[in-house]
This record gives structure tokens, sequence and C-alpha cells, in this order.
């Protein structure tokens, strides 16, 4: 049998579905929706191998539907109108009848592509369900957007890993045969990444190398060894992607031009989204950058609009000349820890009242009531600065923007120290 452990082990009912407890646990925001057969279009966004197309398929079993599947590689608009007149006269607007089509990748649908399926989703000729790994604000027209419910799904935790790993050995007809000993999970764990099928293919890749009539002992030693001789299983399925591309992020912000170039090129040949490179580029150029060298955010932007409307083979040159610059440049996250920590402040501290200075007054009733009452107007003062509070009065002199120690965030915090003395701490 060539079918693949994670394909064998495809759950067959949402009981033996695992994780993703915040929408088809019990108290999920889906499973009441899936119990009444009463769905709207829906967008799934996720990691690899975190159950998108199961969820899809057990949705269509569950509420008695007929199931069409396209890709968004292989099948292209005449395709999707095929699907759409076998499905328009099924029934009414998000009723029982009305058969789903799901599209596997739908990110790479063009805009021609997805405009395509407005009108089917908008009648409820046909309930849509996309699956993407790539944020669909960005690659999902937003009129198709905004006749769906996005709904986020989450890398497996470990517990969730090792559920997939016990039910394999327990359940799985061929895995039942052989005297597997589990004896460690670390490495499959983090070789997975997360992802589900990843695991349990490589779980089977080791489990298969074991010689015939011998246990198979899984340990972390035995997992690396079988999968160092193996890489070709990760290059083949696509899921190196993310490896990769972590792998080019982290020489940028190590500054190593040669390793990030590497990386690029590897991307490149496996014939990698050019907009995923160069959006993964302009985050790097604000977490990792930052204020050392603002013009780099403007250079990954702009280079994220050029490799936008030049493509390959062009764009290479011009995602290396980004790459390299970026590798090269100064280094400073201090605007990415800085909104970190604000946002746990709030998560902390709730809703804390504006400063009535800094109040909006549009009414009458809200002057009366003080807002907006001695608020200093910046640009009436030397320097354009005048000294007054902006955080709420309990968290006053509260520090959230730290300046790195690199040229431009030292000047940064000598200018910050001159105008707000000790307040902050700079």
């Amino acid at each position: 049998m060539n079918t693949p452990l994670a394909e064998r082990m495809r759950p067959k009912t949402l009981e033996e579905y695992v994780g993703q407890e915040h929408l088809v646990g019990t108290q999920g925001v889906l499973r009441p929706q899936i119990a009444r057969g009463l769905l709207p279009s829906l967008i799934f966004w996720g990691p690899p191998g975190t159950g998108k197309t199961t969820l899809a398929h057990l949705i269509a079993q569950q509420s008695h539907r007929a199931f069409y599947t396209l890709s968004a590689i292989s099948s292209g608009i005449k395709e999707v109108r095929e699907v759409i007149e076998q499905s328009k006269n099924s029934g009414g607007l998000f009723t029982a009848q009305n058969p789903i089509v799901f599209i596997d990748e739908i990110h790479r649908f063009n805009k021609t592509q997805q405009d395509s399926l407005l009108q089917a989703v908008e009648k409820g000729w046909i309930t849509l369900i996309g699956a993407t790994t790539e944020n669909p604000s960005f690659e999902v027209i937003p009129a198709l957007l905004s006749r769906c419910q996005v709904y986020v799904l989450k890398a497996f935790s470990r517990k969730e890993l090792e559920q997939l790993l016990h039910n394999a050995i327990a359940h799985d007809s061929l895995l039942k045969s052989k005297n597997i000993q589990l004896q460690e999970t670390e490495a499959l764990l983090r070789l997975s990444g997360g992802d589900g099928r990843k695991l349990l293919n490589t779980f089977e890749l080791v489990v298969n190398a074991t010689p015939e009539g011998q246990p198979a002992v899984i340990t972390n030693d035995s997992v690396l060894r079988i999968v160092q001789k193996n890489t070709v299983l990760y290059d083949k399925t696509g899921e190196q992607h993310y490896d990769i591309i972590s792998a080019f992020i982290k020489s940028i912000r190590g500054s190593d031009p040669n390793g990030a170039v590497y990386w690029l090129a590897r991307m490149i040949e496996g014939g990698e989204d050019v907009k995923f490179i160069a959006r993964r580029m302009l985050i790097s150029a604000s977490e990792d950058i930052g204020n050392a060298n603002p013009t780099a955010m403007i250079l990954a932007n702009n280079t994220f609009q050029a490799v936008t409307t030049i493509g390959y083979p062009e764009a290479r040159i011009l995602l290396s000349q980004c790459a390299i610059y970026l590798a090269s440049s100064p280094k400073s996250n201090a605007s990415y820890m800085a909104i970190n920590k604000a946002q746990q402040v709030v998560k902390q501290t709730g809703d804390l009242p504006v400063p009535i200075h800094l109040r909006n007054a549009p009414t009458q009733l809200m002057k009366e009531l003080g807002y907006g009452k001695d608020y200093l107007y910046s640009h009436d003062y030397p320097q354009n600065f005048a000294f007054q509070d902006y955080l709420p009065e309990e968290l006053q002199g509260k520090t959230f923007y730290e300046p790195s120690d690199n040229p431009r965030e030292n000047a940064l915090r000598e200018a910050l120290k001159k105008l707000w003395g000790e307040r902050y701490g700079y």
C-alpha cells in the first residue's frame, strides 16, 4: 500500500478529529453551525498540516452536502464555472442542499478566478470553503473576503501531536502489525513544526526504516539519523517551505548576507511565490532593523511593489539586492519589543480611561465637562514640545520603547532624554 500514513489516519468523524478545539470542540464556534448544517462561506487560514482539508470534508459529511474540490494550482475559470453550473440550482441561500466547493490554496487564485466565485457565493448557489496558509487579508480580494467568515487554525500543540502518534500506533492497520517502541518523541515533534501531516509521514518513514522482524525503537537519535538520509521527503511535499523561510529570515537577522542569498536561491529554485518572499522581508525590515535604519523598510516595501509587477525571472535580482541590504544593515528589534510590551500591559490593565486633557471634544457638552481642557498644543512651544502626560494616570512614567545600541537609536535616545529628562529613564 502506497497511501501515506497521514492519509490513512485522516479522521472520518468530528469525534476523531484532533486539535482546533476553539473551532470544533464541544464549545467551539463552528460546532453548532455544523450540527445545524447552516454554514456561511468560510476561509480556513493556518499552517500546513493542521487539518484544513479534513475539516472541510467533515463539514460536508456532517451536513449531508455534495462536495466538490478544486485546486488553485490546477483549476482555472473553466473548472470553477463548471462546478458552479452544477450547483446553482440546488437550493437557496445557505440551505443544506447547497454543495460545498472546497478550494485548496485559494491564495493562489488570481483576481479574475476569485471574481468568478462572487456571484455563486453571494446568491448561495454554493458554500465556499477556502484553505490558505497565507493571510487572506493580503491574498483574497475584498469582495470575496467580505462574503466569507475567516477562521484561524492553530499549529498542533505538543499534547495533540503526541495524541496523533499514539492514535496511529493503536489504529493504523499497518502499524499495528509492527512492534513499535516509542521511547522518545522530542525529535519527531521538533521536525514536525506543529504540522500533523509532516509528523505522521516522518514517523512512518522512521518505522519503515527498521529491518524486518526487529522492533522499531523510536529515539531522538534514530529519528535524526534516518531523516537526514531521506531529506527529499520534505522537498517533494513542499513542506520545507516554512523551514527555509525561517532560515532566510534568521540569516537576515543574524547579519549574514551570504546565508540570506543562499536560502533565497533555494526558494527561487523551488518556485516559491515572489510575493511571499518579499512580504517576509518587509516584516523583517521592521521587526529586526526598525529605527536602526528606517530606510530598510522603504527599500523592502519598494521591493515588494516592484517584484509584484515584474515577476520572475528578473524579480530574483531585486530580491537579492534587498536581502543583502537587510542582512548588512544595523539591527534593532526595539519597535517590535515596544509593541509587545505595550500589548501585554493593555491585557493586564484593561481599558484605562483616556486622560481628560487628551480627549476629543466635538460637542458643547463635552467641552463643558472639561474634555480637552488644559491640553498643550505642542507646536505652540519651543522645539514643538510641551511637557505633559500622554499615558493614563496609572501608567505614568512607564517605558515601552527602549532604543537599541546603534548610531541612529543612540541619537534618538539623546533627543528623547533632552525632552523628557528622567520621566522615561532615557
